[in-house]
């Protein structure tokens, strides 16, 4: 009995297997142009404040820890969070190759100039772009 059970699900094998490679995710089956990210506020909302929250004020849990942007002093220099955003740090992970120049320098912008924090120096994609690695951090 445990013979032909094992061979009834041996010839069955091949019929489970799929034509396409499986995907863990449902995003990668959505068809149509997604919303660009033009302004600083657009980056936040759908890249940032998942992990630092909508307030910008961070959370802790789960082993992991995401600063805040409200009142964080190391925002002073623009050229901190562009080079974080740009290659990561701990547990965030780099966006050099996901996010322009431009999209970077706004979303520096808006955090640096929203939750409490009145720095009015603004960065351009320029000085983005002069801090951008030669290399991706993935491949370093």
């Amino acid at each position: 009995m445990r013979k032909i059970l094992f061979l009834s699900v041996l010839a069955a094998l091949p019929l489970l297997a799929t034509s396409h490679p499986a995907r863990a995710d449902s995003a990668s089956a959505v068809v149509g142009e997604v919303q660009p990210l033009n302004t600083g506020e657009d980056v936040y909302r759908h890249v940032c404040q998942g992990c630092h929250m909508p307030d910008g004020k961070g959370a802790t849990g789960a082993g992991a820890q995401f600063p805040a942007f409200a009142g964080n002093a190391k925002l002073q220099s623009s050229a901190y969070p562009v080079y974080v955003i740009m290659n990561g740090y701990g547990g965030m992970p780099w966006f050099s190759g996901t996010l322009k120049d431009d999209q970077i320098a706004n979303v520096v912008n808006y955090i640096r100039t929203h939750f409490g924090n009145h720095y009015t120096d603004a960065i351009t994609p320029a000085d983005v772009a002069a801090q951008r690695p030669a290399t991706s951090p993935q491949e370093q």
